[in-house]
């Protein structure tokens, strides 16, 4: 299936009930735009006895990804309209993820608690997650996978084709890391631009949107409930007791089979 959260697209490949060993090489060829699907992750869905379903993500580089915020809102969606449901629980390599029918046509999922923990996120060694020592004084956050935030007066005059590539590889970051750039609109809004590690620039990012917005309620420059505006529309991020919820829509664009003789090139 292909699949978008607000312009940020993925391929979702149905794997329940099946036995397909998915490779690396699989992963970046789906993703070529021109000679494959396109996509900014891939997400499989798995059967799991612990959960109504695991997801697992990729990034277009084909390197694995412990979140994706947007593709298990899209994924949440189907199964939710699949089994005629309310919510359900999907296992992701972060947490087990409570979705839900927020009504409207839009899909609510807990992004589990954001990790506060420079081992866990992980840095290279300990250091200040709320006051990093990188030029720019950004925020270290965890959501399943390893983000840092900058905060700016103008998001739109950041050149993120020279910074988003320079920060990903920040040596304090030993897995990469996603970058997020925020300029702070008021108490309940902010913009953000993204690049997520391993893809580059993208419309919309859940799980880039949750620390965001950890990241301004902890610097004290919002409250925990936002609108969070991306390129491709609007996020709306609680960050509560229970965990980080994220609220928006999702668009199932097709679905479609690949060729025997494309996927054994």
């Amino acid at each position: 299936m292909k699949m978008h959260g607000l312009g940020n697209d993925f391929v979702v490949i149905d794997l329940r009930g099946k036995a397909v060993a998915l490779e690396p090489r699989h992963v970046a060829r789906i993703a070529d735009r021109h000679m494959g699907v396109g996509f900014d992750q891939l997400a499989t869905i798995q059967d799991d006895d612990r959960s109504d379903a695991r997801l697992v993500f990729w990034n277009a580089d084909g390197s694995r990804s412990g979140a994706c915020g947007n593709a298990t809102r899209c994924i949440a969606r189907h199964l939710l309209d699949e089994g005629g449901r309310d919510s359900l629980r999907l296992r992701t390599d972060h947490a087990v993820l409570l979705a839900e029918d927020a009504g409207g046509g839009l899909t609510r999922v807990n992004m589990g608690h954001p990790v506060l923990d420079w081992r866990a996120i992980p840095l290279a060694h300990d250091a200040d997650i709320d006051h990093l020592p990188i030029k720019g004084d950004p925020v270290a956050t965890g959501m399943g996978n390893p983000h840092v935030t900058f905060f700016v007066d103008d998001a739109a005059s950041v050149d993120l084709a020279e910074f988003g590539p320079r920060m990903e590889h920040h040596p304090l970051y030993p897995e990469r890391t996603n970058v997020e750039v925020v300029q702070v609109l008021s108490r309940d809004e902010i913009t953000l631009r993204i690049w997520e590690r391993g893809t580059g620039p993208t419309l919309a990012s859940g799980s880039c949107s949750c620390a965001a917005a950890v990241a301004a309620a902890r610097r004290g420059l919002t409250a925990r409930r936002v609108k969070v505006n991306v390129p491709g529309g609007v996020l709306h991020i609680d960050w509560r007791e229970d965990g980080v919820w994220m609220e928006g829509p999702t668009a199932h664009v097709f679905s479609g089979t690949f060729t025997e003789s494309w996927w054994s090139e």
